[in-house]
């Protein structure tokens, strides 16, 4: 075991009345890849943002490398050798490619006065070769690119100083295979180089594969440190939890059975080079899957469905002949839309809960043209406990919130509004398995309540446990249907996705 880089001492953080940190005292070392898991709130985040600088802790000490640490800012904590990426889109729009790799170190290419952009561009293309990154271009501004891409250009900026701490929240769940691949492959590289490395992730396959160690959290305490030989899935699961998960997340019956009423469907729609001659149909009281690999065109297909982009060819249509031609004409039909990306497109994080959860319901809330503040209250209290969204009150801003809390306050939304048709794009991304199991039931409530739902997932286990019927992807066309069954396996779906 290596030689400890960063001890943190009885370290208690909170916000106002909220508790996030409850006297946390651990040892990172050198030499290993630390996982850093527990549910959404357990206080991951905040734990990894005291050690990086992004906030002070409210008492407790740190010692890094034998000396006191106290970092004032990131900027601070990366100059020291401790860089950061987290679960949040980390580049500024507006400015370059290699602007967001070097944005506060501009001085190493400045002379005279002046920014060398040429020894800049060079400088960028070069730190992301080193990470296997070889087709962005530095000059390029930001906006040219991807979700992915941009999460990669961060990672590119946090290990450009070869830090001694690299510390990497949640990132991997908004990456393709290729992506987490580079994450893996730098995470090792600094474990081979004697460095110590933080990693949250809620994947427990992906924890228990790359991780040595394991730091459980839990509702702001710390709850036990575990080594490779002690991981095992049910154990970490109820330290995670506090009690023992028994029984499944899924549905435990493989009855399948729905409406015969054809609430959504789609015909012949095409989509440049995204999507070919789709046609489904979604009925009263369903849950269709639809699966695939990342680019296989299921997450473009949701946002025809919704109406958000409109096909070249073919059309998207309600049971009763009538088109989706935007996502006013589908909010206005009762049908919501749970987007992969988030903290991009599902939410205004700069807006309170009860903004957020009242958006869609204007039309229900006004009276005589008018909305008044008490039925917008009414509404988000009946949300935030219908859900059991953990937060200190509804005015709180969402950027607050925990992943699965903002998950939740996304879904409430569209329940506020008593949709019909739900669209869920990767509904359970980067949330815990109790927040997992939650929403599962959700699902299935729904479905008995005679709503209707896609369900869009990367997640085969997930598709298996929750479907009606699925449909598997592959560049841009479906590929195969598959009902429901108990003896239906993950690699009978692979077939069809490679």
């Amino acid at each position: 075991m290596g030689d400890v880089i960063l001890k943190a001492d009885r370290i208690v953080k909170h916000f106002g009345q909220t508790h996030a940190l409850n006297g946390i005292t651990v040892d990172i070392r050198r030499g290993e890849i630390i996982g850093l898991i527990g549910e959404n709130g357990s206080g991951k985040s905040t734990f990894s943002s005291i050690i990086s600088g992004v906030y002070p802790p409210t008492s407790g000490s740190m010692t890094y490398k034998g000396e006191t640490w106290k970092p004032t800012d990131t900027n601070n904590a990366q100059k020291h050798g401790i860089s950061m990426v987290t679960q949040e889109m980390g580049t500024l729009p507006g400015i370059r490619v290699a602007d967001n790799i070097f944005l506060g170190r501009e001085d190493l290419f400045t002379h005279h006065g002046l920014v060398n952009r040429k020894e800049m561009y060079a400088a960028a293309k070069e730190a992301m070769a080193r990470v296997g990154i070889e087709d962005i271009d530095p000059a390029a501004p930001i906006a040219k690119y991807s979700l992915e891409d941009r999460k990669l250009i961060e990672v590119v900026r946090a290990i450009y100083n070869n830090p001694d701490i690299f510390i990497v929240d949640e990132t991997t769940t908004a990456l393709s295979q290729k992506g987490r691949d580079i994450i893996y492959s730098l995470m090792r590289k600094f474990r081979d180089e004697n460095k110590a490395v933080i990693f949250i992730s809620h994947d427990l396959e992906e924890i228990m594969d790359v991780c040595s160690s394991l730091i459980v959290l839990r509702d702001g305490d710390f709850i036990q440190q575990l080594d490779k030989s002690e991981f095992e899935e049910n154990k970490i699961k109820m330290l995670m939890v506090g009690r023992e998960l028994s029984g499944s997340y899924y549905r435990d019956d493989y009855d399948g059975s729905h409406g015969s009423e054809v609430v959504l469907k789609a015909e012949k729609v095409y989509l440049s080079s995204t999507l070919t001659n789709i046609s489904l149909e979604l009925h009263k009281g369903e849950i269709l899957g639809i699966g695939g690999l990342t680019d296989c065109g299921m997450h473009e297909l949701g946002k025809v469905l919704f109406g958000i982009t409109k096909p070249m060819l073919g059309k998207v249509s309600f049971g009763d002949g009538k088109e989706v031609k935007s996502p006013k004409d589908a909010i206005r039909r009762k049908v919501g839309y749970v987007s992969k990306n988030r903290d991009q497109e599902a939410l205004i994080l700069s807006a309170s809960i009860m903004d957020n959860i009242v958006l869609p319901s204007m039309p229900l809330l006004a009276k005589g043209g008018l909305i008044f503040r008490g039925a917008e209250k009414k509404l988000t209290s009946g949300q935030v406990s219908n859900m059991s969204i953990k937060c200190r009150e509804i005015g709180q801003d969402v950027r607050d919130l925990s992943g699965g809390n903002k998950q939740k306050v996304v879904f409430g939304k569209w329940l506020g509004n008593n949709s019909e048709i739900f669209i869920l794009d990767c509904p359970t991304r980067g949330i815990d398995i109790g927040v997992k199991a939650f929403m599962y039931q959700l699902m299935y409530r729904l479905k008995q309540e005679g709503k209707s739902i896609i369900m869009i997932s990367e997640e085969l286990p997930e598709l298996i446990g929750m479907s009606d019927r699925i449909l598997i992807m592959k560049d841009g066309k479906i590929m195969k249907e598959f009902e429901r069954s108990e003896n239906l396996s993950e690699s009978s779906l692979i077939k069809e996705m490679v």
